[in-house]
């Protein structure tokens, strides 16, 4: 088994890409070692000191890591637990805990939510995977479109950039009902 790993737009973040699925459908974030029970993958990547997030996706795994830690320190005990978990033919993820997108908005407003979220799945959601991380969609609210970025895009220094100069113009362009984006917190 080879794993290749990319970089991403976040220092602290490592992409691993095991060339095999990771999960069947939907993206799920651990941001700390105690929110990984249902995950064998997870557990075992935590168990890697100097592990401070792991966000799984359809077919890589983001890894974040302290700011005390190296990645030349860590990088191949993090290959190894991957590797060890797919050679253990464990699945990734215990249950169907994947992350669901968020529905908080008005019936009225329903028809510009479905606009949203299909615009995010289709072209935001893609880019986003490309950097290692997701973005899910909690709520419209006033013209106010409520995001939250995950893996290595929560915390990355051009997130805030993204949010505003990419994924707001691009539905303010499509949606003009959108008026701005704000990020959701943990």
């Amino acid at each position: 088994m080879f794993i290749q790993t990319e970089s991403t737009p976040n220092p602290a973040t490592l992409k691993f890409l095991p060339g095999q699925t990771v999960l069947e459908n939907g993206a799920v974030d651990f941001p700390t070692a105690q929110d990984c029970d249902a995950s064998p993958l997870a557990k075992r990547i935590f168990a890697v000191n100097g592990v401070s997030g792991v966000f799984l996706g359809r077919d890589f795994v983001t890894v974040t890591k302290d700011d005390a830690t190296e990645w030349d320190h860590i990088k191949p005990s993090l290959l190894g637990a991957i590797m060890e978990h797919f050679q253990s033919g464990q699945p990734a993820l215990i249950g169907d805990t994947a992350a669901a997108h968020g529905d908080n908005h008005d019936s009225e407003d329903a028809e510009i939510v479905n606009q949203i979220k299909e615009l995010l799945d289709s072209r935001v959601r893609p880019a986003v995977a490309q950097d290692g991380g997701d973005i899910t969609f909690h709520g419209f609210e006033k013209g106010i479109v409520y995001l939250q970025m995950k893996g290595a895009c929560a915390g990355c220094p051009s997130s805030t950039m993204t949010l505003k100069m990419g994924i707001e113009n691009l539905l303010r362009h499509y949606i003009p009902e959108v008026a701005e984006v704000r990020p959701v917190g943990l």
